[in-house]
């Protein structure tokens, strides 16, 4: 399957879903206006993603070699919460068919709220994230 990058702005995070390289991520900050003209595509290329894995029926995905699956934003608002829970449900089909997935939420050390945005999600998806801090930047 074809990459899919987005380039960060502002106002949205850079994402890069990289099969061959087994590089998922998005970085940044997710404040878009319209949050559905940013994550509708990104929703769709997860969804024929993880369609085409199960289609294949092998385990491209194993304990050796898990799907990585990286969150590091510094701030996200609540619409985009709700695509990561889309986004989130979409992996967890391949989790539950046996297929070996990591999912990181990066948090920065000082930012207790972003570590607890990511334990509700971990929660609410019902799969185990793996919190990983980041030391404060220096000014």
């Amino acid at each position: 399957m074809q990459k899919f990058i987005i380039d960060p702005t502002v106002t949205t995070p850079g994402i890069c879903f990289s099969p061959d390289n087994n590089q998922f991520y998005i970085r940044g900050v997710s404040s878009p206006e319209d949050v559905r003209s940013l994550y509708y595509p990104v929703l769709e290329w997860i969804k024929k993603f993880v369609d085409e894995i199960l289609a294949a029926k092998h385990k491209m995905y194993n304990r050796d070699n898990p799907l990585r699956f990286q969150i590091d934003l510094a701030y996200f608002n609540s619409s985009s919460a709700k695509f990561f829970y889309d986004i989130l449900i979409e992996l967890k089909r391949l989790d539950s068919a046996g297929y070996s997935v990591k999912i990181e939420w990066f948090y920065d050390e000082e930012d207790s709220d972003m570590k607890e945005a990511g334990e509700d999600i971990s929660m609410l998806v019902e799969m185990k994230f793996d919190f990983v801090p980041k030391p404060p930047q220096e000014s």
